[in-house]
C-alpha cells in the first residue's frame, strides 16, 4: 500500500529555513507528481506546491512564491519542501500527498512552528 513519510519540521526563528522531506513507498515514485500542504490551528487544510513527475513543472500559491522550492529525487523516492524567509502564519502541520488511481494518500504530517 502506498506509504508517506513526513520529516523535517521543527521550531524556528521568523526569517529563518527548514527543509521538509516526504519518502514515499507502495508506489513507483517516478510515475506521480506530488504535493505539499498546511493545516494550520483551525483552519481547512490549503494547497502549498506541486511538482511533476519529472520535476520539469512546479506550482506554488501564492503566499510561498519566492521563498518555498519543491523539488524532487525519484532515485530516493523523496520530495522535498525548501522553506526560507519563515513567517509565524507558516505555522502549520505540513503533508505531502499523492494521487494515485484517483485515490489521495496522505503522510502523517510534521509540525512547523515559527516564533516572532
Amino acid at each position: 500500500q502506498v506509504q508517506l513519510v513526513e520529516s523535517g519540521g521543527g521550531l524556528v526563528q521568523a526569517g529563518g529555513s527548514l527543509r521538509l522531506s516526504c519518502v514515499a513507498s507502495g508506489l513507483t515514485f517516478s510515475n506521480y507528481d506530488m504535493g505539499w500542504y498546511r493545516q494550520a490551528p483551525g483552519k481547512e487544510r490549503e494547497f502549498v506546491a506541486t511538482i511533476s513527475w519529472s520535476g520539469s513543472s512546479t506550482r506554488y500559491t501564492d503566499s510561498v512564491k519566492g521563498r518555498f522550492t519543491i523539488s524532487r529525487d525519484n532515485a530516493k523516492n523523496t520530495v522535498y519542501l525548501q522553506m526560507n524567509s519563515l513567517k509565524p502564519e507558516d505555522t502549520a502541520v505540513y503533508y505531502c500527498k499523492v494521487r494515485k488511481n484517483g485515490n489521495d494518500y496522505w503522510g502523517q504530517g510534521t509540525q512547523v512552528t515559527v516564533s516572532s
